[in-house]
Parts: C-alpha cells; structure tokens; sequence
C-alpha cells in the first residue's frame, strides 16, 4: 500500500490530490488548491505554495510523491511562472524526504482518459468515474488527482519492467 500525492503546478493555483494505491485497487484521500496572492511578489508567491505543500505534506504523510512536468507554452513568461511553481513544489516534496516522480500532461490524460489531447472536463469526468468518493474536487485538484493515478498505474508497471530491464542490462556488460 501506498500514499501519493499528485501535484499540478501553477504560481496562482496548485492543485494537489492524495490517493491510496493498494494492488490493483485507488482510494481516495483528498484534495485541495493552494493559492497565492497575485498581489504579492514572486518569492513571497512560492514561499506561499512551499508552506501550503508542507502542510498537506505533514498532515497526511505520502509516500511517493507525482508533479506534472511543465507545459512550455508560447508565452515565455507564464512557462517561467510555472517553472517557479513546480520548482517550489519539488522542493517542498523533496525537502520532506519523499521520492518524486514526473510525468508529462499527455502521459497522465493518455493514462486517465485514453486520450492524450483529453481536454479538463474529460479529465474531470474521468478521475470521477475512478474515485467516485473524490469530494470538492476543482478542475485544478482533478487534474493533481490524475498526476497521481497517473503514477499509481505506472507504478505497477516499473516494478514489472525494472528487474528485467536490469537483468537484460547485465547479460549485456
């Protein structure tokens, strides 16, 4: 059994989504958005998202933690936000001692709903139908929610292919 946080970055809302992975079975825990005042300058900004990871971090304690890798848009400067914000939730991930794992936007709606180009309400719709008990769920705590069952299915799957991918790289060397 394992807690995961799932993480979708962003310097005005950060969504987060907690899930129990046991077997073949999801659970799930809950979710949330961590806000940051627009008003304030860009430290104060990811300052503010670093205390609220911490928080949701010690009071439910996960594993293994799943950040969504960032979407480079045309706009240079919102990617350099972004950037900061994931940057901010890595650390705090990190700083708490718990393994991160990144998965890009088209891997975890593929893996959600099928469809990689899947746009927020399908994933919605999708996270719902997977954990129908998810509760306040907003499309920024959906799309976290997805980064971590993203992760919980592709968990099962290093475990699959890690041995044997170490055992073809031995019988090579």
């Amino acid at each position: 059994m394992k807690i995961i946080i799932g993480i979708d970055p962003g310097l005005q809302r950060t969504g987060w989504g907690i899930i129990k992975s046991s077997g073949n079975s999801l659970s799930y825990i809950d979710c949330g958005v961590i806000k940051s005042d627009a008003a304030e300058n860009l430290a104060k900004r990811i300052a503010a998202l670093h205390e609220g990871i911490s928080k949701v971090i010690a009071r439910h304690n996960p594993d293994e933690a799943a950040v969504e890798e960032t979407f480079v848009n045309k706009n240079a400067m919102s990617s350099l936000k972004l950037g900061h914000a994931r940057g901010a939730a890595i650390l705090s991930v990190t700083l708490a001692g718990i393994p991160v794992h990144e998965y890009a936007a088209l891997l975890v709606k593929k893996t959600v709903t099928g469809v990689g180009r899947a746009e927020k309400p399908q994933v919605q719709a999708m996270v719902s139908h997977i954990l129908p008990t998810a509760r306040n769920m907003t499309a920024d705590s959906a799309d976290a929610l997805a980064v971590a069952i993203c992760h919980a299915s592709h968990m099962g799957m290093r475990k699959i292919l890690e041995p044997s991918l170490r055992e073809g790289l031995s019988k090579r060397i």
